[in-house]
């Protein structure tokens, strides 16, 4: 009869891929994660993974079973979780990678209600990809969707980005699109990349043709480039929801308002952790629904 620890052993090598990091993760030595899948293997009567020099790749098999044996593992490891919560003041661990603004402006305000502990990375959104593709992170906020097997991603929110100037800053009048395009371009811009990110979909949106400018400044940090402009360092555009504080306090302003862009967000999670408690926990403590 196959052993319930034979199961946690089998999800652990498929979640990871390797043995040594299986093992590492349900602290363990590698002889013994190897027994473990050897025994099931025998139980089932067939191989569930071809070995190879750098991974575990499951069988056919091994895939069918992973599908009925994960939601059944995880369902049982996040009970006994709940019953050592019960009995210890220890929450659970979710590692979670996003751009610095992201985590201060949406998740810091609700980080007191998330019954867990936090563990934070920042980056652009190649770099927490990467991360997410490693393992090294449970789930990451993104505006980026890449086309890689095995990520799932899920709609968080919708960002609407505008044109930002310092409070004193003077706009013409202007009524001719191509005019006022042409005087916008002539701004000292204030860019979170040399590639114009955010900007050239602005530009594309409201102008129909790509940007014809160089940044004045590049900044990755949006709460940095923030600060720029309230010292008088140029325009950008700046999502809504980091500007009350400065607009309140006359810092900053919006300029050429009719004109906007929108930006989708997504949690992002490896499809093989889905039914994990963490990342559901997660998942769902997103989705408190904005003020």
């Amino acid at each position: 009869m196959a052993n319930f620890e034979w199961y946690r052993s089998f999800v652990s090598i498929y979640k990871h891929s390797s043995v040594t990091e299986a093992a590492k993760t349900r602290i363990m030595t590698q002889p013994a994660m190897s027994q473990h899948l050897a025994s099931l293997e025998a139980e089932v009567g067939e191989p569930l993974f071809t070995r190879t020099a750098r991974k575990m790749i499951p069988t056919e098999r091994g895939k069918e079973l992973y599908t009925q044996l994960a939601p059944l593992v995880e369902s049982l490891e996040e009970a006994t979780l709940s019953f050592r919560a019960a009995a210890s003041p220890t929450l659970p661990i979710v590692k979670i990678a996003t751009a610095p603004e992201i985590f201060r402006e949406r998740i810091t305000p609700v980080l007191r209600d998330f019954h867990m502990r936090i563990y934070a990375s920042y980056g652009v959104a190649s770099h927490i990809f990467d991360l997410l593709i490693e393992d090294k992170v449970d789930l990451i906020v993104t505006s980026q969707k890449f086309t890689v097997p095995g990520v799932e991603y899920v709609h968080y929110l919708e960002e609407e980005f505008v044109v930002v100037s310092p409070y004193d800053f003077i706009e013409p009048e202007i009524e001719s699109p191509k005019q006022l395009e042409e005087w916008l371009a002539a701004q000292p811009w204030l860019s979170y990349g040399l590639e114009l990110p955010i900007i050239r979909r602005f530009w594309r949106e409201n102008f129909q043709r790509r940007p014809q400018m160089k940044p004045e400044h590049i900044l990755p940090d949006l709460h940095i480039i923030l600060s720029a402009i309230e010292q008088g360092a140029g325009v950008s555009l700046l999502p809504t929801y980091m500007l009350s504080n400065a607009l309140q306090g006359n810092k900053v302003k919006i300029i050429c308002k009719s004109l906007k862009v929108t930006n989708d967000l997504y949690l992002a999670y490896q499809m093989k952790n889905r039914n994990m408690p963490n990342v559901r926990m997660m998942v769902e403590a997103l989705k408190i629904p904005e003020n």
